[in-house]
């Protein structure tokens, strides 16, 4: 089952744009199991807790602007906004693959808040979750979760 899920997220990110592979990694990564190399995700199927973590850290790849996203590596340093922004992401991203969200928001992470921020965001009331805004801002969406486009387009605007 795990193993049929992960092959799913891969797949999914692979086809827009945020590039998976897999290979070993050491212990000790931010997050079990998954690393950023280069603007590249990457999969240690031996370490990775929580599968849902992949769209999260795929998050931060697809929203980066695209002149840096290919200089991604190791632990991010994000503001809040882009973290709300990814958070977003996640979930619009769990509802295009069909899983359910408390596989991205859960118990593991998110401060012991991830059904609270699966509730907000499925909840269906304006503006839809923290980061939505980010993500309209940035042209990404304009009906949440529904996304115009999955990997981010401009450069920080002036």
């Amino acid at each position: 089952m795990k193993e049929e899920l992960i092959t799913k997220l891969e797949s999914w990110l692979n086809g827009i744009g945020v590039t998976v592979r897999r290979a070993s990694l050491p212990a000790g990564t931010f997050l079990p199991g998954l690393a950023i190399e280069d603007g590249t995700l990457v999969l240690d199927l031996d370490g990775l807790e929580w599968p849902g973590d992949m769209l999260h850290e795929a998050a931060h790849i697809a929203l980066c602007p695209p002149s840096r996203r290919a200089a991604l590596r190791g632990k991010l340093e994000v503001s809040p906004a882009e973290e709300m922004a990814a958070l977003a992401w996640s979930y619009a991203a769990s509802v295009a693959v069909g899983i359910d969200p408390h596989t991205v928001f859960h118990e593991g992470g998110y401060k012991k808040g991830g059904a609270a921020l699966a509730a907000q965001f499925s909840s269906g009331l304006p503006p839809g979750g923290p980061g939505v805004p980010m993500l309209q801002w940035w042209g990404m969406t304009s009906r949440f979760p529904a996304m115009t486009t999955w990997l981010r387009l401009t450069e920080d605007p002036a």
